[in-house]
């Protein structure tokens, strides 16, 4: 829904234990469930149910992937429930979810989730959002007992929680390094441009990460009353959306939480207000990490538009009217001299207390002024001259593909989908109608719709730009400054010039590639009943058909070469590869794509990594033909266009820009050269050595392997193996003779590590408190499956140490790992790292408790605990991992060309359950000393080495 829309400008903030979400829309006093006021029919798969303290339920019953669940328990609080003395008291009750309640002691709740062969982090999460906390637990399993659990921990979640005032100081430090990890250039130019364009409003001075000062204050009698007042039967909403008996899930919800006790809401306090009258006023903000925007806004009220027919009709016209606008944008952006890089025109609700329309434009540094006329000047002839029939069809060709897509599919969609329509309803009443519903609507409205009804419905949501707002972000200020930025704006949307009409494209034209190829080979391997073809021109083909989501297949081709062409002396020969997409066809350039492809189901593109160059695409049946022809005329016949070419100089001049901005920057842009004594294959070189690469340089490098180089390619999911192996013969099968094999590349593949030990010094420019504590040691390659197995075991040993340690005992840092990377391409090459973003003050600490818990591993063999909660999530992945075309299409990739990975793939729930603690111990000990370590510290310019 609303899919016309541009990101609101306030970022929808969300703060989370691992990951991040967009934040939604909370309502005012309604009945139970929107649908009860709506003439838009429910999908009936869904059980909705509600207690008679008014918790309420969503439960659906749903097999993909088979054998496991989502369970979700939202609450309908987040930071603008939060008092000014409050402000981030939701984020940390959030924290404070897993430090301790009745029935579980602090620091056993993600432990007894470990146990049941949960990782915290990928299956165990929660985020705090504006007007939401949302507590995530994603069952790996399907037994009523792992059920059971997950529903008592969601109830202690919602009235046991006992926040111990010692816990309460612990999760302080980590809440405040989440913070201080958000600080920098980013979240200043997010509040600068909150505080202009909403003064009035509330949630400005509500961001959920909260402040310092609020947070050091916060108490554990504090906190609990915030959380007492707000988490109420009320107020949250149970989603179970997996592979268990519905009416068994009822049961348990309403045995867990009958007895929870009905308490009433407490108001929310004042949003303030957008203020429609805003106008002509300017903001300019610079920072020397911000590349060049102008954004011209208006306000209007909020446009009270309830889930009904009517209105999704009025907001399809929308959808269609913003999407002609933005797709002239777009060809713009395309020409060989674009007026800016990117623009986007739409308008976005603000909670429920306004909207805004928005014309954002990005541009090159000192480009605004082209760029801001250009893009307003297509805003205002639009909104004055209209739309044309072909601009309609074409919106209309994406958009009825994509319902024909989620009808055919329906019945294998993912629980993460159908808990996303659960969650729109509860926070958007927005009604779940069943995918087959949607496309019925919309090709009985379809007919209807003509340029004029597009229009009058876009206007009616549109703000008119008039006297716009006008915020500039950028590093240097605008010439000519404020006046300057206002009279462009008004200038250009005055022109009386004519928009123009886009010509028509030919049809396209990569349908025919000779004869089709003849199969010369034929056979199923016996592991996995994976068919393996191979073509007379040394094209192989591997196929597997299932069944895991109808309607879908994925593809993926392998073509010999990738990083394997980079050199100590041209280390950039493929740097372009992954534009060259851009630079179009030989026949069509890619705005002409974008148009011939309207409402296909196609990808297009390729990249380089390791030894092989490499695409992929999600299809359907009726176009897995087309994405074929696509990829095989990127092979054949590249564009190489100049516009891809200054796409990639302004994406670079941007990079370069924010070298080391933050910590996480300069660390990524710095460790390659660090670890492989600046071989200048994995070393950043300088910016002129990238502004200087061309598409001329590319053909030169990668013709070669386009037109030769040894093919592999995947295709797996809902597929006819007959049309599928006729598709490929008559594209990548009739081309011309492939080498047989892929390269050795014996000398390509040597990557060494460096011999310099001990403390590495980066430098960044970022905020004066931030820092990164990294250990890196050698390891080896991934060619003995039992001994990489035991690594990556290890490695969920140290992650789980290194939590315990630095988050939960010391409070030190938000998101401390370890991991373990064993290299396929490189002879010998392998990494293990543990690493911790930390105040500049707590580096020393960290360095100590990072050295303890290497020397702990080395000292003793692993506490069995640990070793199981380390091992039940790997094994869990593992029986789960051919559960979706993504695991299938990893493993068919390269079934011909690599069949070691499938015999290694067989064994590897065996070789994991037989690893013991002292395996690891002498894995530890042969690889984790702590001298043989490179040690790197990211600081702040200026600041003294701890």
């Amino acid at each position: 829904m609303f899919l016309h829309r541009l990101l609101p400008l306030a970022a929808a903030l969300t703060l989370a234990a691992c990951a991040a979400q967009p934040a939604s829309v909370d309502s005012a006093p309604k009945p139970t469930w929107a649908f009860q006021q709506s003439d838009l029919p429910p999908d009936p798969a869904y059980r909705y149910g509600q207690l008679p303290n008014g918790m309420r339920f969503i439960i659906r019953r749903n097999a993909t992937p088979a054998g496991t669940a989502q369970v979700r328990m939202d609450i309908a609080t987040g930071s603008l429930d939060e008092r000014e003395t409050e402000r981030g008291f939701a984020h940390f009750v959030e924290h404070m979810a897993f430090n301790g309640s009745t029935r579980v002691p602090e620091g056993e709740m993600v432990k007894l989730l470990e146990r049941n062969g949960l990782s915290f982090g990928a299956d165990t999460n929660a985020q705090t959002s504006f007007e939401q906390t949302l507590y995530m637990l994603d069952l790996p399993r399907n037994d009523a007992k792992l059920l059971d659990t997950a529903l008592m921990l969601m109830r202690e979640i919602a009235s046991e929680l006992t926040f111990d005032p010692q816990a309460v100081v612990r999760e302080r430090g980590v809440v405040l390094s989440e913070l201080r990890d958000g600080q920098g250039w980013s979240r200043t130019n997010l509040e600068d441009q909150l505080a202009f364009f909403y003064p009035a409003a509330t949630y400005p001075r509500r961001l959920p990460i909260g402040t310092v000062e609020t947070l050091n204050a916060a108490t554990a009698d504090a906190l609990k009353a915030f959380w007492a007042r707000e988490y109420v039967p009320s107020k949250t909403t149970l989603i179970v959306v997996g592979d268990f008996d519905t009416d068994a899930v009822e049961q348990a919800i309403r045995t867990r939480f009958a007895d929870w006790q009905a308490k009433a809401q407490t108001p929310r306090p004042d949003q303030g207000k957008v203020e429609p009258k805003q106008k002509a006023r300017v903001d300019i903000h610079l920072d020397p990490s911000l590349s060049e925007r102008v954004t011209a806004s208006r306000h209007g009220a909020w446009l009270d538009e309830p889930d009904t027919i009517a209105n999704r009709r009025r907001n399809l016209l929308r959808q269609i009217g913003y999407g002609v606008v933005n797709r002239r944008l777009a060809r713009l952006s395309r020409a060989i001299d674009p007026p800016f890089r990117g623009a986007g025109f739409g308008t976005s609700e603000v909670f429920r207390i306004g909207r805004t329309t928005n014309v954002i434009v990005d541009t090159v540094d000192g480009g605004w002024q082209r760029g801001l006329a250009a893009a307003a000047g297509v805003y205002a002839r639009a909104l004055a001259t209209g739309f044309t029939k072909p601009e309609i069809d074409e919106q209309l060709a994406s958009i009825r593909t994509g319902l024909e897509n989620a009808a055919a599919g329906a019945d294998t969609r993912s629980h993460g989908t159908l808990v996303a329509a659960a969650l729109a309803l509860i926070r958007d009443d927005q009604v779940p109608t069943t995918p087959q519903s949607g496309l019925a609507r919309f090709n009985q409205f379809a007919p209807t719709i003509t340029p004029k009804t597009v229009m009058a419905a876009l206007k009616e949501e549109a703000v008119p730009l008039k006297d716009p707002l006008l915020r500039f972000q950028g590093r240097t200020a605008p010439k000519g400054g404020e006046e300057a930025l206002r009279k462009t704006w008004a200038k250009a949307t005055r022109a009386k010039a004519p928009a123009g009409e886009v010509p028509a494209p030919i049809p396209f034209a990569y349908t025919d590639f000779g004869p089709a190829g003849t199969v010369v080979a034929d056979t199923t391997e016996p592991l996995y009943g994976i068919r393996q073809i191979r073509f007379a021109n040394n094209v192989r083909l591997n196929l597997k058909r299932t069944d895991l989501a109808k309607d879908r297949i994925d593809v993926r081709l392998n073509l010999d070469g990738g990083e394997m062409l980079d050199t100590p002396q041209d280390p950039l020969a493929t740097e372009m590869t992954g534009v060259l997409a851009r630079g179009g066809l030989g026949k069509h350039s890619e705005d002409d794509l974008q148009t011939l492809l309207a409402g296909r189901s196609v990808a297009f593109g390729l990249s380089a990594s390791g030894d092989t160059f490499s695409a992929d695409a999600t299809t359907t049946p009726r176009d897995l033909t087309l994405q074929l022809q696509l990829f095989a005329a990127l092979l054949t016949d590249p564009g190489y266009r100049p516009e891809g070419e200054v796409l990639y100089r302004q994406n670079i001049a941007n990079f370069f820009a924010r070298l080391r901005s933050s910590p996480g920057a300069a660390l990524s842009n710095s460790i390659g050269g660090i670890l492989s004594d600046n071989d200048p294959r994995f070393t950043l070189q300088p910016q002129s050595a990238y502004a200087a690469l061309g598409y001329g340089k590319l053909r030169q490098e990668i013709s070669d392997r386009l037109s030769r180089g040894a093919i592999e390619i995947s295709i797996v999911g809902d597929i006819d193996e007959a049309a599928a192996v006729d598709a490929v013969a008559r594209t990548f099968g009739a081309l011309p003779k492939r080498e047989p094999d892929f390269r050795a590349y014996t000398a390509e593949r040597q990557r060494g590590f460096t011999s310099r030990r001990g403390l590495q010094i980066i430098r960044h420019t970022g905020e004066a408190n931030q820092a990164v504590v990294r250990y890196t040691w050698p390891t080896r390659d991934d060619r003995d499956p039992d001994e990489a197995m035991a690594l990556s075991l290890l490695a969920e040993v140290a992650g789980i140490e290194v939590l315990d340690t630095v988050r939960e005992n010391l409070g030190k840092a938000y998101s401390p790992g370890a991991s373990s990377a064993l290299s396929r391409v490189w002879t010998g090459y392998g990494t293990f790292t543990m690493n911790a973003s930390v105040d500049l003050a707590d580096v020393a600490a960290t360095r100590a408790a990072l050295e303890e818990t290497a020397r702990s591993l080395i000292a003793a063999p692993v506490d069995a605990d640990v070793l199981q909660r380390a091992r039940a999530p790997m094994l869990e992945r593992i029986d789960n991992s051919l559960k979706t075309n993504g695991g299938w299409s990893a493993l068919a990739e390269r079934a011909q060309s690599q069949p070691e990975r499938l015999i290694r793939a067989k064994a590897a729930r065996a070789r994991l359950e037989k690893l013991t603690a002292t395996d690891l111990q002498m894995i530890a000990r042969r690889y984790l000393a702590p001298e043989k370590a490179v040690q790197v510290l990211v600081l702040p310019d200026g600041a003294a080495v701890p």
